[in-house]
Parts: C-alpha cells; sequence; structure tokens
C-alpha cells in the first residue's frame, strides 16, 4: 500500500520561509517523477514544482520561480519543497504527488494533475500579510 505524508505546513507572514517534506512508502521511490502540486480554496490544484527521478533536472511554475526549491533524497524516500520569500498568495493547500511511470523517469511540463497516480494528504500553507 503506497503511503505519502507530507508535513511542514504552517502559518507565516509575508517573506518568510517554510519547508515541507513528503515522507512515502510502498512504492519504488526512487521510479517516480515526484511534484507539488497546491491548491487555494475555489481554485484549480496547480503543479507548482517537479523533479525527475534522480532530482537531475526539475521545473518551477513562474509564479514561484526563484522563490521555491524543490529537492528529493532516494535514501529516505523522501521529497521537500524549500519556500523562500512566501507571498499571501502562496496560501493554499500543499500536495506531494508521485507521476505515473507510463511517462518515464523524467517530469512532463507542465505538471498535470490527471498524470500523477499516487497523492498525500496535503500540508496547509498559510502566509499573512
Amino acid at each position: 500500500q503506497v503511503q505519502m505524508m507530507e508535513s511542514g505546513g504552517d502559518s507565516v507572514q509575508a517573506g518568510g520561509s517554510l519547508r515541507l517534506s513528503c515522507i512515502t512508502s510502498g512504492l519504488t521511490y526512487d521510479h517516480y517523477p515526484m511534484a507539488w502540486f497546491r491548491q487555494a480554496p475555489g481554485k484549480e490544484r496547480e503543479g507548482v514544482s517537479c523533479t525527475s527521478w534522480n532530482g537531475g533536472s526539475s521545473w518551477y511554475s513562474d509564479s514561484v520561480k526563484g522563490r521555491f526549491t524543490i529537492s528529493r533524497d532516494n535514501a529516505r524516500n523522501a521529497l521537500y519543497l524549500q519556500m523562500n520569500s512566501l507571498k499571501p498568495e502562496d496560501t493554499a493547500m500543499y500536495y506531494c504527488a508521485a507521476q505515473s511511470r507510463s511517462y518515464g523517469n523524467k517530469c512532463l511540463i507542465p505538471p498535470e494533475r490527471a498524470d500523477f497516480v499516487y497523492w498525500g494528504q496535503g500540508t496547509q500553507v498559510t502566509v499573512s500579510s
């Protein structure tokens, strides 16, 4: 049984930083490109960042480029998202997700929700002005 558990969400002021973590089990973790998505109330879930199976290539949405950094530790079956210079518009539930292996070991660009097969339950990030 695949499990994915996010943590690290919190309430912070604008300009602050957070580090999200996602710990996985039950899957051959280093076979999967991994991504972070987010969903704000009343909005579609959107891809924020994605990294290839070994972290060798990554993608960021324009809204977070230069502020967020995705990383992974395959030895720990873990995915991370370092978020700096947070803005109120970053407020959302953040989800980690594993991309279907049907597409190989690199991220589809941009990441689309339908292409991901495993999801965590989410961790809430709230940024106040």
